[in-house]
């Protein structure tokens, strides 16, 4: 089948690649609808992959730029979800290995080492701890903790959990971003998932039937309002 035909056909099924290929034939409104419709989710992804929020901010910039200086190459091969996180992905685990070849020291640590805004318990000792005992907890307290729980995982693991949750995306799609075999996502989820359990049990009912534990075990919910 023609590249063209193939392209034709994965434009009618996404509205996303309708919109790139617009941006690809230099409309400017459809570059900036498509900022606006990913910009927060790629943040939300890149904070959580990060640690960040400025330096998420200002990588996702850099995705954006990325698209658009490569705009007249873009030819789908996937869905556009797929393409754009990984580009994403790839300055995100650049941006991680320089971190580790030059550590800065962040102005704020909590007493577990995890980047964030203020001082927190950390998660091991909250769980044990009799003044945060086993109880439903809102939703506010819930996005608190499944963030610390994901702090625990690996970046791979993270990141696979993120994008089957939170994005959305099958085993085949994470693959492609992550550059590994369904076969490897399928063990990767199993493995982030597993460890979720352990470090959320005690904080919800991983095994209850209301939405909180299923909100839990599926994912962290968005912490950035889609556009």
């Amino acid at each position: 089948m023609p590249a063209g035909h193939t392209s034709n056909l994965m434009a009618l099924r996404d509205p996303d690649i309708r919109l790139m290929l617009r941006v690809r034939d230099d409309d400017p409104a459809a570059f900036a609808e498509l900022v606006q419709r990913f910009q927060h989710r790629l943040v939300a992804i890149l904070h959580h992959l990060l640690g960040d929020r400025d330096e998420a901010e200002d990588l996702a910039q850099e995705v954006f730029l990325r698209v658009y200086r490569h705009r007249k190459r873009y030819t789908p091969k996937a869905k556009f979800s797929t393409w754009l996180f990984t580009i994403a992905n790839n300055l995100a685990l650049n941006a991680l290995r320089d971190r580790k070849r030059r550590p800065v020291q962040p102005l704020e640590i909590s007493e577990s080492g995890s980047l964030c805004h203020e001082p927190q318990q950390p998660l091991a000792d909250a769980h044990s701890s009799t003044s945060f005992p086993a109880r439903r907890l809102h939703q506010e307290e819930l996005a608190l903790v499944i963030r610390r729980a994901l702090d625990t995982l690996n970046e791979r693991q993270r990141l696979a959990i993120i994008l089957n949750k939170y994005e959305d995306m099958n085993y085949a799609d994470i693959a492609q971003v992550m550059g590994l075999t369904t076969k490897a996502v399928k063990s990767l989820l199993s493995r982030a998932r597993a460890k979720l359990r352990e470090c959320l049990q005690g904080y919800i009912e991983i095994d209850g039937d209301s939405s909180s534990a299923s909100s839990c075990e599926d994912g962290p919910p968005h912490t950035a309002s889609s556009p």
